[in-house]
């Protein structure tokens, strides 16, 4: 039987914030404490009232370490640098581990994750499904036997409303790739292909990506010969799918040392 958490969660009012309440409650864990971003409608708000159901006696609060406060995990889907000022309070608040779906951070702000995951444990992850994180694999595994003379494609597509692309789950997928090669995504990436001389490289990976309606994600990874072309995909169906993800990888985290931490390291991969 699951040991119940304490779990904090930023940006409880969005969609994936509400998910993983539902699903965290629906597990028998209980939400210490919410975030919500400055400004937002549902700052002073009880939890309950945002998830529709019966008071709770926990308000949604501006600040993370007051958020935080009695929490086991603090739970984060939200923006780079809202995550990043909530990590820097955590582990005074006596957080043992912290769940980062966030995507979108640049090389430095990495490098500061990288920092905090020195002093607690961290899973981050682009993406938290099971089918996602076991398409990584095989996607590395298929780089890894496959030569370089097969073409490397990734195709995402989400809803309108996303901000960052490539999705954090593409760029994964290109992690993974390059690292059946060998290399580091950062040498073989290549932006979209565009204008009158946008031949492909042989070697590189290629991104594309769509956005559209309120799709919730899907994508496929090719690899391409002159004679043959093997496609690897995933679709998301439901959102549940990464807000279970991101509840197992809490338990996991907070039995585990300090270090930073993916999904394939809580899934055994």
């Amino acid at each position: 039987m699951s040991t119940s958490l304490n779990i904090a969660i930023a940006g409880v009012a969005g969609r994936m914030g509400q998910q993983i309440a539902r699903t965290a409650l629906a597990a028998g864990h209980r939400i210490s404490g919410a975030s919500e971003a400055p400004g937002s409608p549902n700052l002073g708000k009880d939890i309950g009232a945002i998830l529709d159901t019966s008071q709770m006696g926990v308000l949604a609060v501006e600040d993370p370490a007051e958020a935080s406060k009695g929490a086991d995990v603090w739970i984060d889907f939200t923006a780079p640098k809202a995550t990043l000022a909530a990590l820097a309070v955590l582990k005074g608040q006596g957080v043992k581990a912290a769940v980062i779906g966030t995507t979108g951070f640049d090389g430095g702000q990495e490098a500061e994750i990288a920092e905090t995951g020195e002093e607690m444990p961290i899973v981050k992850a682009g993406n938290f499904s099971l089918g996602v994180n076991l398409l990584c694999e095989l996607t590395r595994r298929a780089a890894e036997s496959l030569g370089e003379d097969w073409d490397i494609e990734i195709l995402e597509t989400h809803h309108r409303r996303k901000v960052d692309a490539p999705s954090g789950t593409a760029l994964m997928l290109g992690d993974a790739a390059a690292a059946g090669r060998g290399a580091d995504l950062r040498t073989l990436r290549r932006p979209p292909y565009d204008g009158p001389d946008a031949k492909r490289e042989p070697g590189a990976i290629g991104f594309a990506v769509r956005r559209s309606g309120g799709v919730i994600g899907e994508h496929e990874v090719t690899f391409g010969s002159d004679m043959e072309v093997v496609s690897l995909a995933h679709t998301a169906l439901d959102r549940a799918v990464f807000a279970n993800g991101a509840l197992a990888a809490a338990r996991w985290a907070v039995r585990q040392p300090a270090g930073l931490y993916a999904m394939r390291d809580v899934l055994g991969f």
